[in-house]
């Protein structure tokens, strides 16, 4: 037996021992405990974790990894424990950190991993995060398709915002071709149509071209129980003005407000651009003056339609005024604006305007091309001024 004075040196000097190597991170002396090694413990080697991981903890991991390309690595490791339980927090972390390290194959890994392991139920929120990080992130619309078709197979059915967001991404990236076999998948998909996804189909429709159809599809709304918005009228009015179609436009407009919905910024915005584009300049300017008398507030876009329209009909004492009230709302007139109007106060040898048109372009951040310069000192010049009327004019024009 071992004298007990002994056994309590022994321990006491482990007990140093240990300290020493958690405080400095160093093996120094070997030959009382049968330490293995002699490099600072891996952070990332969850053997150095306690033996049991609550979930929480587990996520914590991830949650605080420097470099998350090392992502893969650690949930193989966790998933060889006998504490692995993976929850849709811990997938969505995982799919998050790969995600900033733009590891979209790692991604998918991770899914498949997910199925092969139907170790827990995920949510629509849980898939609808994957479809952003595949569409917006990575791309890959064919694997946004395949994660929205594919939900039934882990337990799971799309809610109307998930599916609705897909149908939108087909139509923002002019992935027109699978559109209708996405919409036609709704039964199956237990999703109930809405006037959000009628709205998405018609916009898409519009901007392939097809205004008939889209024409189609909003007749039949009623039919499917959805009442058409604003939103609904504002994607085929834009689909019938971008097609030269104004008048079918107009009589669309009217019958909107025979069903008591109410015009907004954007549909007017479409409206007015609509009808300068087609050279209906007069009648543009009529309707934003129509526009501000329904109360209906524009903004800075639609302030640039009407100030195109003023500068197409050569109206440029109407385009001044309108720059200064866009100015006294804080909104800035676009450089091309700016350009033309310059250039129209030069052809008609408007001098005198030309140096408070200048001075608000400045004060807007834009400073004028050399062509510009030019064309402002010809106007001054033909005026046949003395030097120092002309030298006057140039300060100023400049100062």
């Amino acid at each position: 037996m071992i004298p007990r004075s002994i056994s309590t040196f022994t321990i006491n000097l482990r007990t140093i021992h240990l300290f020493f190597i958690e405080s400095t991170g160093h093996y120094c002396y070997h030959s009382i405990a049968p330490l293995n090694s002699c490099k600072k413990p891996d952070p990332l080697d969850l053997r150095n974790h306690k033996d049991w991981l609550s979930p929480t903890e587990a996520i914590k991991i991830f949650e605080t990894l420097k470099d998350p390309n090392s992502t893969l690595n650690v949930l193989d490791q966790l998933s060889k424990r006998k504490d692995y339980k993976p929850t849709e927090t811990l997938y969505t972390t995982v799919i998050n950190n790969l995600s900033k390290v733009k590891n979209f194959d790692g991604v998918e890994q991770v899914m498949k991993r997910i199925k092969f392991e139907k170790s827990c139920r995920l949510s629509d929120e849980f898939f609808y995060n994957v479809m952003r990080v595949y569409g917006l992130g990575a791309g890959r619309i064919n694997r946004v398709i395949e994660t929205l078709l594919g939900m039934p197979g882990y337990g799971c059915w799309p809610t109307a915002k998930t599916f609705n967001f897909v149908l939108n991404l087909l139509v923002n990236t002019r992935n027109f071709d699978v559109i209708h076999e996405v919409y036609v998948s709704a039964g199956r998909l237990g999703v109930e149509i809405d006037v959000c996804c009628l709205n998405i189909m018609i916009k898409g429709l519009c901007k392939n071209g097809d205004v008939d159809a889209a024409r189609q599809v909003f007749d039949e709304m009623p039919k499917q129980g959805c009442q058409p918005n604003v939103r609904t009228f504002s994607a085929l009015l834009h689909g019938l003005c971008e097609n030269n179609r104004v008048e079918e436009a107009f009589s669309l407009l009217t019958k909107m407000e025979s069903e008591g919905v109410e015009p907004d910024t954007i549909l007017m915005n479409i409206l007015i651009s609509g009808l300068r584009k087609n050279g209906r300049v007069e009648e543009s300017i009529e309707l934003f003056k129509t526009m501000l008398l329904k109360g209906c507030e524009p903004v800075t876009s639609t302030y640039q339609e009407v100030l195109y329209a003023l500068l197409d009909s050569r109206k440029y004492t109407e385009a001044m005024k309108l720059i200064r009230k866009m100015s006294s709302k804080k909104m800035v007139p676009g450089f091309n604006s700016y350009k033309s109007i310059i250039s129209g106060l030069c052809e008609e040898n408007r001098a005198d305007d030309i140096d408070l048109v200048l001075k608000q372009m400045i004060e807007d951040g834009f400073v004028p091309k050399l062509a510009m310069w030019k064309q402002m000192l010809q106007c001054i010049i033909s005026e046949n001024t003395s030097v120092d009327k002309l030298t006057l004019k140039i300060n100023k024009i400049c100062y």
